[in-house]
């Protein structure tokens, strides 16, 4: 599949990688970018990311085969307001936002009947890197891509997204947007909550220039997620603030389990938590890696 059209909302990392992989791919013809900020879309032109800036949005969507909502989750509701009055009957929209429920109830409540041409996404990549500079052609390639299709939306138009993602080397997973929220709340925001946090402990203690002065490698792989986009990770906190809340709890507990051992001098209860984690992390590891792993001539027949 060739799609003839493809408009991007949001033409930074993950919107710029999005257009930049199709085009590598030869899975689209003309990509028109859509962004609050001008010398984003500017700067997109410049790179080759889009072919042409949208501006009137009955224009911009005539013709469209698909549109990617790739800005941050809170506005999803205005961008897709925006679009309602305009949208075709063989336009498909999706996104890459981070949470589901509230963007499944945004899109509902915007597109009202139309909802139908909206199938909801979010890809499981990115950097620490914001804006059209950081997108790249491989940003997707072999990583997740987590639909979770409305009971309203047609075969045909999930097919077409699936096709879009495949074509940036993505891979395709399914979950109910309920259960997506859970699942992310737990290995994705809270972890980001938590890089922000030690982060921002440190840059205000009254020695802070002393105490990054001698972070190292360490420091800097746990925290690499603070250096992401405030407002984006403002917004996916406050979208699935219940699930975060119950997963910030639950760590909050362990924490206080931890700090018991420490403070017993339990060592052989720190180790036993040490260790578990060690096993886990090893075990994930190795299946991201063995999922990851390109396939053989042989394989791929």
């Amino acid at each position: 599949m060739v799609l003839n059209k493809v408009v991007i909302a949001g033409v930074g990392l993950i919107g710029g990688s999005f257009a930049r992989a199709l085009k590598q791919a030869g899975a689209v013809r003309t990509v028109v970018g859509l962004d609050r900020a001008q010398a984003s879309l500017q700067r997109a032109l410049a790179l080759g990311i889009i072919d042409s800036v949208g501006a009137d949005m009955a224009q911009v969507l005539d013709g469209a085969d698909l549109v990617l909502l790739a800005a941050p989750v809170a506005q999803t509701e205005a961008i897709l307001a925006a679009m309602a009055p305009y949208l075709q009957p063989g336009t498909v929209i999706t996104d890459a936002g981070s949470t589901k429920s509230d963007v499944v109830a945004a899109a509902r409540k915007a597109l009202a009947g139309k909802v139908a041409q909206f199938v909801p996404g979010h890809p499981i990549a990115g950097r620490e890197t914001n804006g059209p500079d950081a997108a790249i052609d491989d940003l997707y390639l072999g990583k997740k891509v987590v639909l979770t299709a409305l009971a309203e939306n047609a075969a045909a138009d999930v097919e077409r997204v699936e096709v879009a993602w495949r074509a940036t080397g993505a891979i395709i997973h399914r979950l109910s947007p309920e259960e997506h929220d859970k699942v992310f709340a737990a290995v994705s925001h809270l972890p980001h909550l938590l890089a922000y946090a030690l982060v921002d402990d440190i840059a205000n203690k009254p020695h802070a220039d002393l105490l990054f002065q001698y972070a190292a490698s360490g420091f800097r792989d746990f925290t690499r997620i603070a250096g992401s986009s405030p407002e984006m990770w403002r917004d996916i906190s406050l979208a699935n603030q219940a699930a975060l809340l119950t997963e910030l709890d639950a760590y909050l507990a362990q924490l206080t389990v931890l700090r018991a051992q420490l403070a017993a001098g339990d060592g052989s209860g720190l180790e036993r938590v040490y260790g578990n984690a060690q096993r886990a992390r090893h075990q994930w590891i190795t299946a991201i890696e063995t999922a990851e792993a390109p396939q053989s001539a042989d394989k791929a027949d």
